[in-house]
């Protein structure tokens, strides 16, 4: 994208892409090595060279249907597209970026709903705690995604085996923790 964009180039993903994390979409020459080597691309609704065509092409609707795609919801970040990529393309990166633009712009697909509950539910754990706990995490994922009774017969055997604690392990370095999510708060608003 030349440095002398119209009005409406500035408005699509791909310039957007280009501007915040340095991925250029037309670098894409769609051999399909990424779709390839995805381990969900079976269950996403475009696979991963399909979403770089999407961005390819720049215009409204199909930005649209890029930010509202369940495909950006499902993708690992196993970094397996970008070890494929003969352009050497940052699929994951993409993927992140287009999460945190649908979210912004409120088109989450519905089918995330759960995905995102546990993305959150575990930040929140780090957050508060420095580390994963997982007690925690269980219940207020369960909370968000509002499966409450789901595996209830899993925690007394986990509870026994050590796997479960009920009190969190707080690490020391946690004013650092919190000043790592300050400071990303920032930047998202």
């Amino acid at each position: 994208m030349s440095h002398t964009a119209t009005l409406t180039e500035k408005d699509t993903l791909a310039f957007h892409l280009e501007k915040n994390i340095d991925v250029l979409a037309r670098k894409c020459y769609q051999c399909g090595k990424c779709s390839a080597g995805c381990p969900v691309a079976g269950e996403m609704d475009f696979s991963p060279s399909m979403v770089m065509r999407l961005l390819q092409t720049e215009t409204p609707a199909n930005d649209e249907k890029t930010l509202r795609s369940y495909s950006i919801w499902l993708c690992l970040t196993c970094e397996m597209c970008l070890c494929r990529c003969p352009m050497e393309i940052d699929i994951p990166s993409v993927m992140d970026f287009l999460r945190q633009k649908s979210l912004k712009e409120k088109k989450v697909n519905p089918k995330a709903r759960r995905i995102i509950a546990f993305h959150k539910s575990f930040l929140n754990s780090i957050k508060y705690t420095g580390r994963l706990f997982e007690l925690g995490l269980t219940l207020d994922y369960k909370r968000r995604s509002l499966t409450l009774m789901q595996d209830v017969a899993l925690a007394p055997r986990m509870i026994s085996r050590g796997k479960l604690h009920f009190i969190p392990e707080i690490i020391k370095g946690r004013p650092q923790v919190a000043k790592i999510f300050k400071k990303t708060s920032k930047k998202e608003n």
